[in-house]
């Protein structure tokens, strides 16, 4: 790929091309596109974009595509091969991740010429995490329909008889010496334990639609704040990082409020042993990936960045992968079933959750539709309906 040489030239290479741009940057793609010239001066881009780098259209037209890349990023090699060829290219799994746009970004790479506009290429990128996580949602949706079953039948199988053990033990109570009374009470309190498990598990089983409505997701975090506040997390730094901006969002404001309070519990809880534990709440417009809504025919934008980030020690390598999938936990009393049943509620309302880990930030991101007054899936009874 060769260099800028002279003054003239790079003028001549950086020639805007407003017409190409018109046509070829479509803002409702919610993929990065970049229109460049030979030399990786960028000429247009779309509002994905705009996102993606965190810089105006503007500022990015005034760059080199290198200076929002790392150091010899392959990207760079891409395009100067795209031109040589005169032939698209496509490259996978490419971090280019900087300071400035995210420590971590993975990206697959599609470039190709502008036989309109000869001397540009266009240079589309496509988040992998985007990707991933509809792979991962689907992992696990099926991961709760596997819960389901698992529940209904424990519910018949171990409820039964828990309820007679517990009613046993209540009687023995009544006649062993004082002595004895700890033990039948421990039995009581352990059969109490179990069948609360189970009552969780059960929550998986409820397929019912679900009743949503225009909501205000700012109402809702400052109530889980507030929650917070008055019991577990009293020690702990609130930040809020709001766009006031939002729209609402579409769904059930006590299942938004679970989803949150469940996030910032945790949140609460891995901070323990944090000297300056702090929790920022934050959401966003951002250009959303689409899925379909359970109940809906076509698939919706989610548009709506909901964030809960801590500055605890993250969440422990041997787990990220499986962290929705039920019964996968790090604490030694937990359960397992608090992040999976998130996940759940979360695609019940046709959304996305994903979890960015490390030390001293853990970002738990959740990606919702916003409120379609002229557009209500069918099965729905919120408002509009």
């Amino acid at each position: 790929m060769s260099d800028v040489t002279g003054h003239d030239s790079e003028v001549e290479a950086r020639a805007p091309v407003p017409d190409l741009a018109e046509n070829l940057m479509m803002n409702a793609l919610p993929h990065p596109v970049l229109l460049l010239d030979r030399h990786n001066y960028i000429q247009s881009a779309n509002t994905a974009a705009e996102f993606f780098f965190h810089a105006s259209r503007t500022i990015l037209c005034r760059n080199n595509l290198s200076d929002f890349l790392p150091f010899a990023s392959p990207v760079l090699a891409l395009t100067g091969q795209v031109f040589e060829r005169s032939a698209p290219i496509n490259e996978y799994r490419i971090d280019i991740g900087t300071p400035r746009n995210g420590d971590h970004r993975v990206v697959d790479v599609y470039a190709a010429p502008v036989p309109e506009a000869p001397g540009h290429i266009v240079l589309v990128l496509q988040e992998r995490t985007m990707t991933d996580k509809i792979e991962r949602q689907l992992s696990y949706r099926g991961a709760a329909r596997t819960v389901t079953g698992l529940a209904a039948m424990l519910a018949h199988e171990i409820k039964n008889p828990l309820s007679g053990i517990r009613g046993a033990a209540q009687l023995l109570e009544s006649v062993v010496e004082a002595d004895d009374k700890a033990l039948t009470q421990l039995i009581t309190d352990e059969a109490d334990r179990i069948v609360k498990l189970v009552d969780r598990m059960e929550v998986f089983s409820d397929e019912r639609p679900i009743d949503r409505e225009p909501v205000n997701i700012h109402v809702v975090l400052d109530h889980v704040k507030r929650l917070a506040q008055s019991g577990f997390g009293q020690s702990i730094r609130f930040v809020e990082d709001y766009d006031p901006s939002l729209p609402d969002v579409y769904g059930n404001r006590d299942q938004l409020i679970q989803i949150f309070l469940n996030l910032v519990k945790n949140a609460c809880e891995s901070l323990s042993d944090t000297p300056d534990p702090e929790i920022v709440l934050a959401t966003g417009f951002k250009p959303g990936i689409r899925l379909t809504v359970p109940g809906a025919e076509n698939s919706v934008n989610l548009p709506l960045e909901i964030s809960v980030r801590d500055n605890g020690p993250g969440v422990p390598e041997d787990i990220k992968v499986d962290l929705f999938d039920p019964f996968v936990t790090s604490k030694v009393n937990g359960t397992g079933l608090g992040l999976a049943l998130v996940a759940k509620i979360v695609g019940t309302h046709g959304g996305v959750i994903e979890c960015d880990s490390a030390p001293r930030r853990t970002n738990f991101r959740v990606m919702l539709p916003k409120f379609n007054n002229k557009v209500v899936p069918q099965g729905d009874k919120g408002a509009g309906a």
